[in-house]
């Protein structure tokens, strides 16, 4: 049986690095960031990934130790929504947002019995559920806060109109943070015709069939739509309570 799986070797080495320097040549070159950036992510993915791959198995034996890793990656995920937002300060407020579309979801599924409460289940549907919303939050937090920045001339003449402080912001702030959720929404309308997504694949690939395989990929992206809609509405809030901000203190 030929194998699916990539191919390791100088090609693979010679592809990403070519990948890599391509992406940082167009980000510079087009004005669109620091080509550096891209760079360093892709240093840190390669690096990150070989980790977790010497220390997955251990993790995958034990529970406790599964937990764990769990919490590791929350705590990641709210420290860079927190520094995507504006800084350590935003932390508190960035591990609630995370968490209360989290928590739910993963509640849901396991409770249910839909995914088994065995590490080798419960890490990636944790992973993915906790990236979906951390990305969800870091977009929805800038944008507010863009949003109340740019406009802040609406929101100063809203409180001239009479409205409380945190009615005004999100006035201004919420339609725009709600674009947030479209890139969750486009996966989902666009799975099996544009893409295959990483959970469809990789139960394939473990020797499930296709109904198991799709049947597992709607769970996820209908899992990560109701955990990101629910981290941008609480996000949306703490923005417009002044909780999460780029400066000090509260709004009015």
């Amino acid at each position: 049986m030929t194998s699916a799986a990539i191919s390791f070797g100088p090609a693979l080495l010679a592809v990403l690095v070519l990948l890599t320097a391509a992406g940082a040549a167009i980000v510079r070159w087009g004005e669109l960031g620091q080509g550096r950036a891209v760079v360093i992510a892709a240093v840190r993915a390669v690096a990150q990934l070989a980790l977790v791959s010497l220390v997955i198995t251990a993790i995958l034996r034990s529970t406790p130790l599964t937990g764990l890793f769990v919490l590791l990656m929350f705590g990641i995920a709210a420290i860079t929504s927190a520094r995507r937002a504006g800084g350590w300060a935003n932390l508190p407020w960035t591990a609630l947002a995370i968490a209360a579309g989290v928590a739910p979801v993963l509640a849901l599924v396991l409770g249910a019995g839909v995914v088994p409460l065995r590490p080798i289940a419960v890490v990636p549907i944790a992973g993915i559920v906790i990236g979906g919303a951390m990305t969800a939050t870091s977009q929805a937090a800038r944008r507010a806060l863009d949003e109340l920045k740019a406009r802040h001339g609406e929101y100063e003449a809203a409180l001239a109109l009479g409205f409380m402080p945190r009615p005004a912001a999100l006035e201004i702030c919420r339609p725009s943070a709600g674009h947030a959720l479209i890139p969750a929404l486009d996966q989902t309308r666009t799975v099996g015709l544009v893409t295959l997504p990483g959970a469809y694949v990789g139960v394939l690939l473990g020797g499930a069939g296709p109904i198991q395989a799709g049947t597992t990929q709607v769970l996820v992206l209908i899992g990560l739509l109701a955990a990101e809609a629910v981290s941008i509405l609480v996000t949306v809030q703490f923005v417009a309570a002044g909780k999460l901000s780029r400066t000090r203190g509260s709004r009015g």
